[in-house]
């Protein structure tokens, strides 16, 4: 488990020497549409699985287990109301295709952004403006809760809200002891080519519909 975390640890590393904050921000605006307007299921799982690798490769914490019974939740929502042919049925319960596939389209494209945000939204990002400065917070202290909701399990559900909601209201950017914020982070040219090919095929499916 050490190796693991030392593994991810690394990946973290790689990934925020790489990008800076605002670079790929718009970088996740770019490529936000190309989900959004997919109306191919099978387009948006490919898609979705895409998001959930680049945001593993981009060390952050994520729980299969959870993405996994949050799909299946949202699929089975859809199938409350059948529509379309029937697949099977349960007794008085019946699959149908339609609603099969609308929970399917809807699962993934709910997890596909939230794996594109976790990519593509950094802790450090800052928006010029007041409301670019309100729009960044939110973005940030989104990153913070989606990257610590690991310590918030069924046992102590209520205390793990409590300390995260702690720990968010006295959480600032870190700042050395000479009083001046952290210099910020330059894209190298690496970056801006990982970035260009990871926007060149979450826009694939509309070249190739």
């Amino acid at each position: 488990m050490e190796r693991f975390e030392r593994f991810r640890t690394k990946r973290r590393r790689i990934y925020e020497g790489l990008f800076s904050a605002k670079v790929l921000f718009a970088a996740g605006l770019i490529i936000m549409p190309a989900l959004l307007f997919n109306s191919v299921t099978l387009s948006r799982v490919l898609q979705f699985l895409f998001f959930w690798f680049l945001a593993w490769l981009s060390g952050k914490r994520n729980n299969p287990l959870l993405t996994i019974l949050v799909i299946l939740g949202i699929v089975a929502f859809n199938l409350i109301i059948p529509y379309g042919q029937v697949l099977f049925s349960i007794g008085a319960f019946k699959i149908t295709s339609g609603a099969l596939k609308a929970g399917i389209h809807r699962a993934v494209t709910l997890e596909g952004l939230i794996m594109l945000s976790r990519f593509t939204i950094r802790g450090d990002l800052k928006i010029p403006g007041s409301f670019g400065e309100l729009t960044g917070e939110s973005f940030r202290l989104f990153a913070i809760i989606m990257d610590r909701k690991k310590d918030i399990s069924r046992k102590n559900f209520i205390a793990g809200i409590d300390k995260l909601m702690l720990e968010l209201s006295e959480d600032t950017p870190d700042t050395p002891a000479s009083g001046q914020p952290p210099p910020a982070v330059r894209t190298k040219i690496t970056g801006f080519v990982i970035l260009a090919v990871a926007a060149f095929l979450s826009w694939l499916p509309w070249l190739f519909p």
